[in-house]
């Protein structure tokens, strides 16, 4: 089981540093499924996994080092960030995936649940994809 290298908490930040492989996505989606559970947030995990999942499993097939990062910020009560960071130069564009194709829709998708709200930020060196996964109603924490 592939499991973050380091995992970095801030207050409203949390952070891991993953392998660039396949098996990353599924530890970047437990990573965000625990994290709004600690948040009481876990009423928006589905979509945000969904959202970690395409977002890293770009990463993983573009980024040109042997790791990437994901983040997950707690914006409000009722919205978080969840963004990875890989050192690749290109933006990723969003395209029309034909009929039968079973790859090409991943920011379609990430479009749809954030409503919008993602974008691409380049950096020095690489570029983070970010997206706002809000929810209708917080959980109220037990």
């Amino acid at each position: 089981m592939v499991t973050p290298e380091t995992l970095r908490a801030e207050d409203d930040t949390q952070a891991a540093s993953l392998p660039r492989t396949a098996e990353s996505v599924g530890a970047g989606r437990r990573v965000v499924r625990r994290v709004l559970r600690e948040w009481a947030l876990s009423g928006i995990a589905d979509a945000a996994e969904l959202v970690t999942s395409e977002l890293l499993t770009n990463a993983v097939q573009h980024a040109r080092r042997d790791s990437v990062r994901l983040t997950v910020t707690r914006l409000s009560d009722r919205c978080v960030r969840v963004a990875v960071v890989d050192l690749s130069p290109s933006r990723p564009q969003p395209r029309a995936a034909r009929a039968g194709e079973e790859s090409g829709r991943g920011l379609e998708i990430v479009e749809a649940l954030s409503g919008g709200r993602w974008g691409v930020e380049m950096l020095r060196e690489g570029k983070r994809v970010w997206a706002e996964v809000a929810c209708e109603e917080a959980e109220t924490g037990d």
